[in-house]
């Protein structure tokens, strides 16, 4: 019997024509609306909103006199959808995680700033009196986890609450700040434990009262709003909101014999994404989310003749690669230890279900010793800065493979690079 094989969505350039023209008409709609909503903030010299405190760190500034002056930095977002920092005195309270009233001044906010997010100056109104439910359960992670880092980790990894930076550095010289992003593999282990805990129920009940019905259909429809709900409750994270949406794609093609694991899946939904949210241009996460998934596919494509078990061996490897140049160009922070992230992100698929399990159970603090032990590591980490043209140069170079195979040993010599150049850079100093 042979294997009925499926087919791209899209078969010629009228099509590809036709869905670039749609989604250009809805980015310039989105774009309107986005400006709509910029134009309400000038209607008056202040602006008052309601915010909830996604991060809130001191920081210290040396004046001409040589004195020091410290102050409060805060990232917040509205509840009309937008992002900002505003500083307040050191001296204000803990706001992390919490609901806020708050004024700030318009006159230097340009539209460009407002989809990138901006700075403003502010004064905090009032606290909301009711706590959100997601500060309720970030108070209960600290009171489960004395640590305080420790408690922030799992915060990030359970609420999609940024971190203190320190912690985030800390992480990022380990090579593992992305783990805790929200993004496509937490949104997996979200749905296979949904799909596990319906299945049995509903089979049960497919047998004995509906048995014409499609059991994966009818748990997709029952799992997808369940995870919208989370997605929505977390804040909706660019790289969890790419994930999810190419959830929604890839399911609607899986379920008309669409060919799924292509870069035209991943070209639609960054697409549609981009064309419905014009500020994601400007999100590193979602960057950093669509770079990924696009060096797995690509890794599929070039690598389908080797079977299975070399390819779950080598893709960790191809990943960390792949993506360590956007590391160094973006954040830049890197220990001889970051390696050990292609190990660690192994382990991480089998401790991110667990964590979820003990928290429920009643067990959140099994694994403290061995995060307090990560999290001590003296690291070593250095700010490494690579240049803007070997990074350029790596987009380019990883596009072009994507076309012409034949440039595969020239990217991996320019990744091994990358990696020899960090290396090489905190050895020596």
């Amino acid at each position: 019997m042979h294997k009925i094989e499926r087919v791209p969505l899209f078969s010629s350039a009228k099509e590809y024509r036709n869905f670039f023209l749609l989604s250009f008409l809805l980015f310039c709609l989105s774009l309107f609306y986005e400006y709509y909503n910029y134009t309400k903030l000038h209607e008056f010299d202040t602006y008052i909103t309601d915010a909830v405190v996604l991060r809130q760190y001191t920081k210290t500034k040396i004046k001409k006199d040589g004195s020091k002056r410290s102050y409060q930095v805060l990232k917040l977002k509205s509840d009309e959808g937008f992002s900002f920092y505003t500083i307040a005195s050191r001296k204000t309270p803990n706001y992390r995680a919490k609901k806020i009233t708050i004024e700030f001044y318009t006159d230097k906010i340009n539209f460009l700033a407002y989809l990138k997010g901006f700075f403003a100056y502010g004064k905090i109104l009032s606290e909301q009196t009711t706590t959100p439910l997601r500060a309720e359960i970030a108070q209960k992670l600290e009171k489960i986890h004395p640590n305080s880092s420790i408690a922030a980790l799992y915060k990030a990894l359970f609420l999609a609450l940024p971190m203190p930076n320190e912690l985030q550095q800390r992480l990022s010289a380990l090579g593992v700040s992305h783990l805790l992003a929200l993004s496509g593999f937490h949104l997996s282990v979200l749905f296979g434990i949904l799909f596990y805990l319906f299945k049995y129920p509903y089979s049960y009940l497919q047998q004995n009262y509906f048995p014409y019905r499609s059991k994966q259909r009818d748990l997709f429809f029952l799992i997808a709003p369940l995870l919208a709900l989370y997605l929505y409750f977390v804040g909706s994270p660019p790289s969890l909101l790419r994930a999810y949406a190419m959830l929604l794609v890839v399911f609607y093609l899986y379920d008309r014999g669409v060919e799924l694991l292509s870069m035209q899946t991943l070209f639609i939904v960054t697409l549609f994404l981009v064309a419905l949210f014009p500020k994601m241009l400007f999100s590193i996460g979602f960057l950093l989310s669509v770079s990924g998934v696009f060096y797995i596919f690509l890794f599929l494509k070039l690598f389908a003749h080797l079977n299975k078990r070399w390819q779950f061996v080598l893709l960790p490897l191809w990943v960390y690669l792949m993506m360590l140049p956007f590391s160094l160009y973006l954040f830049g922070n890197f220990s001889l230890y970051h390696p050990l992230s292609i190990f660690l992100t192994a382990l991480f698929s089998i401790f991110y279900p667990l964590s979820l399990l003990v928290h429920i159970v009643g067990f959140g603090d099994i694994f403290d010793g061995v995060l307090e032990f990560l999290l001590t590591l003296d690291t070593h980490a250095l700010k490494i800065d690579l240049p803007r043209e070997w990074f350029y140069a790596h987009i380019a170079l990883s596009l072009a493979t994507l076309y012409k195979k034949e440039l595969l040993l020239l990217l991996l010599f320019e990744a091994l690079s990358a990696s020899v150049y960090a290396v090489y850079y905190v050895t020596e100093f």
